[in-house]
């Protein structure tokens, strides 16, 4: 019995992820419950566990692919049940391949001589039979050898596997496209040589022998074929042909002057008299094709630099740094922007946590400022509630909340990420500190779920942990405040009118102008540097 597993809802909200990296093969035994693949969402990396015990039977997308929540992956011969030839999603993508070949066989021979036509039948019918000889009808290839193979245009069923069990792998089909591409050249020689109405060795052989395929031999009378027109399948340009003579009028030979090309080099399109003969419609055509040749040309080289390294590198925008981006793209165009400036003088709470750092090392947790920053932040919420709320713009009503989860905005490999602690002001310094490296931590290696990502009340942003003084944060809307902490370092500050070196705490702080207004921002700021000044007030809380 074969078992296919559909790409399950790895969190609320999420329609689809992307296949990072398949951990197994077709024809590898599983457990249930092994990991069989990394998908990454909009958030994170999950691995997809086997629901079975069995067999891998068919890896359906490749990685990098998108794949729909609900959408068959991977099939599975379960072990004890009897194996069936050929499941109802196997037909089916067997019948849109076999649809797919079927039109990309038509084209080619419509552009090939009879007799190529007649020996590529033969060798279809031949890889067709050997297929179903082998492995019950199924071809075993990697995903990676998959790809290549829709990639250079080759049939897998009709490579032949050298690898472990007849399995398919990127040498195999490498090899197959190398001998396609001979076995083409000979056929279409062969063709060429074939339609010359048997004047061999004059030079009409040599013009219709340097037409391509398709095209009318020296006796012919059609006209060039599409595959000559558009430059033929490899790019743009025409094969330029090679005569002494041509016959054309006077009017074909005016504008190949224009066009600064020379009339002996056109493909003809037929045989005059003995002498290859080309119309005003074929210079055309060939000035056009070597002109996009040109501008190809000019284009590949003002991508390279002089050392021959690309300039520009292409990297798809998708997964975690889409979602970043549609985020900040919906909060800056939704809700305006407004952004409070001011420092703190801070040698209290660089002094609190000296003689805080030994006690939680003791502990075996590593003390940061940001503790203390949260404190101050719910401090300063519960004072000025406004900036712990949001707008629902359908019910038209604004929500203020009565909790607070804290949000800290950290930078990852993959973007930025804003992992949440809960119930910031029901927990010590200690317990934040230790959630707060907990879940920073799962965000950049990509382990951390989606509910520690959601339910945020308010932000925290440090930018200075980089470098910098201030900054103009975007909301993580729906949100309505977001703080940016500069870097902590001394600088000088005027005391009693002398300067003196005092560490000091840049903040920057973004509001929702909608519903809090530039004097709330101003008051929520003096209440939290009132904490962060003195520090001890935190135990008030």
């Amino acid at each position: 019995m074969v078992r296919e597993f559909k790409l399950p809802d790895v969190g609320e909200g999420i329609n689809e992820g992307e296949i990072v990296t398949w951990l197994v093969e077709e024809g590898d035994a599983v457990t249930e419950d092994q990991p069989v693949a990394e998908v990454e969402t909009d958030k994170a990396i999950v691995e997809v566990p086997a629901p079975v015990d069995g067999t891998v039977r068919e890896i359906i997308p490749d990685e990098g692919e998108m794949v729909k929540v609900g959408s068959v992956i991977i099939t599975f011969d379960v072990e004890g049940e009897p194996v069936e030839e050929q499941t109802e999603g196997e037909a089916q993508r067997a019948a849109e391949s076999g649809e797919s070949g079927a039109e990309s066989g038509a084209a080619a021979e419509s552009e090939q001589a009879t007799t190529q036509g007649e020996a590529t039948e033969e060798t279809v019918s031949e890889a067709s039979a050997d297929e179903v000889s082998t492995g019950e009808g199924r071809v075993f290839a990697a995903p990676s050898a998959r790809r290549l193979a829709r990639e250079l245009g080759i049939e897998i069923a009709a490579v032949e596997g050298s690898g472990p069990s007849g399995r398919v792998t990127e040498r195999d089909v490498r090899a197959a496209a190398e001998g396609d591409d001979s076995t083409d050249g000979e056929s279409a020689d062969d063709a060429d040589l074939g339609s010359g109405s048997g004047d061999s060795g004059g030079p009409d052989s040599e013009s219709a022998a340097a037409e391509p395929s398709g095209g009318s031999g020296a006796g012919g009378t059609s006209g060039p074929s599409p595959t000559t027109a558009a430059g033929g399948s490899g790019g743009p340009s025409m094969e330029a042909a090679d005569r002494e003579r041509t016959l054309a009028a006077p009017a074909t030979r005016r504008v190949a002057d224009e066009q600064g090309v020379d009339i002996d080099a056109v493909p003809a399109v037929e045989e005059r008299d003995g002498e290859a003969f080309v119309t005003e419609e074929a210079v055309q055509q060939y000035a056009e094709a070597q002109q996009q040749a040109q501008r190809a040309q000019a284009e590949q080289a003002a991508a390279t630099d002089a050392s021959g390294a690309s300039a520009v590198e292409r990297i798809q925008y998708k997964g975690v740094r889409k979602t970043i981006g549609d985020a900040m793209s919906e909060s800056k165009f939704t809700a305006p922007h407004v952004t409070h400036h001011d420092t703190a003088v801070v040698d209290d709470l660089v002094a609190t946590r000296e003689r805080l750092k030994p006690k939680s090392e003791d502990q075996g947790i590593r003390l940061t400022y940001m503790p203390f920053v949260m404190k101050a932040v719910v401090a300063a919420l519960k004072q000025h509630p406004k900036l712990n709320a949001e707008l629902d713009e359908e019910a038209g009503e604004i929500l203020r909340k009565n909790y607070y989860n804290v949000g800290v905005a950290t930078a990852t490999d993959a973007g930025l990420m804003v992992p949440v602690v809960d119930g910031v002001d029901e927990k010590g310094l200690l317990q934040i500190s230790s959630e707060v490296n907990e879940v920073v931590q799962k965000a950049r290696d990509r382990s951390i779920t989606r509910d520690e990502l959601q339910g945020s009340t308010f932000t925290v942003t440090n930018f200075g942990a980089i470098g910098g003084e201030y900054a103009t944060p975007i909301l993580n809307y729906p949100e309505v405040g977001i703080l940016g902490i500069g870097e902590l370092k001394q600088r000088p500050v005027v005391e009693d009118g002398e300067v003196v070196a005092k560490h000091t705490l840049p903040i920057s702080l973004t509001i929702d102008h909608r519903i809090v207004d530039g004097a709330d921002a101003a008051a929520f700021a003096n209440t939290f540097m009132e904490y962060v000044e003195n520090p001890e007030l935190l135990l008030l809380e």
